[in-house]
């Protein structure tokens, strides 16, 4: 399996912190959120992850640009935002025949990932995409999915008022190889994972829920809150960047947020 972390936004709900450190590298207890994806990922095995930056690409390449990171995890610098189907589109040829997670890297999530990529090999034949979801407590700013008994994918109801439930797709997903060979016989318009692509699959996708953590840290208050979440412990490195990361004002910052 191949992994693409999309790691590009600009966080503009997170104002003024993104102001001064990118989203996907917020610290969630001393560690940056990006850094707990990718050690999911390891612990998958998975054989190459790609990361697409656009908001300060220099700073997240700095942070990838490790050791342990080395031969392994590569950028995808967009100069304009080709959009979550558009990036999967121009790795098409690397992830030919492959079986991919997409993962939308500025959330926060802590969970069974070996239970969650089990669910996938063991899913129905008849479904080629597997989806996380998890029950939130404000189902009008998330996307909704209606499922039936098997948990396939019946329905989606993106951010509307009073949705038919609470189980929201999470945006981490793991697809065969056919998705990507119908998206890259789509027109350029289709850069939309969630809202071009999930629908056209509807009946095809399974659901595995994650009952851990999962947060939209796309506010001061949720990132905050974040920081008394239980974490997986990483492994530690002694290296020059994690040493600048542990006195980036950016820590600072987000101590006097108050929620």
């Amino acid at each position: 399996m191949k992994a693409l972390l999309l790691a590009a936004g600009l966080g503009t709900r997170l104002r003024p912190l993104t102001n001064f450190w990118p989203k996907c590298l917020m610290p969630i207890q001393g560690r940056p959120l990006l850094e707990y994806w990718i050690e999911a990922l390891r612990a998958l095995e998975v054989e190459q992850v790609w990361v697409n930056l656009h908001y300060m690409p220099e700073v997240v390449m700095d942070f990838l640009d490790q050791p342990q990171f080395a031969d392994w995890v590569s950028c995808i610098e967009e100069q304009e935002l080709l959009g979550t189907a558009g990036t999967l589109r121009q790795l098409s040829e690397e992830l030919q025949g492959e079986t991919v997670m997409l993962v939308h890297a500025d959330n926060w999530c802590q969970c069974d990932f070996r239970a969650f990529f089990n669910s996938h090999l063991n899913r129905l034949e008849s479904t080629l995409i597997t989806m996380m979801t998890f029950r939130t407590e404000t189902p009008e700013t998330c996307g909704i999915v209606e499922i039936d008994d098997q948990g396939i994918v019946q329905g989606f109801h993106e951010k509307v008022e009073n949705p038919p439930g609470n189980l929201a797709n999470a945006a981490v997903y793991i697809f065969e190889p056919e998705i990507l060979e119908w998206l890259k016989q789509q027109p350029g318009s289709v850069t939309d994972f969630s809202t071009q692509v999930l629908p056209y699959f509807k009946g095809q996708i399974g659901t595995w829920e994650n009952t851990n953590i999962h947060r939209d840290i796309g506010t001061q208050e949720s990132l905050k809150a974040a920081q008394d979440d239980p974490v997986s412990e990483l492994p530690f490195h002694s290296f020059s960047w994690q040493k600048q990361f542990e006195v980036h004002p950016i820590h600072q910052m987000l101590s006097s947020v108050n929620i």
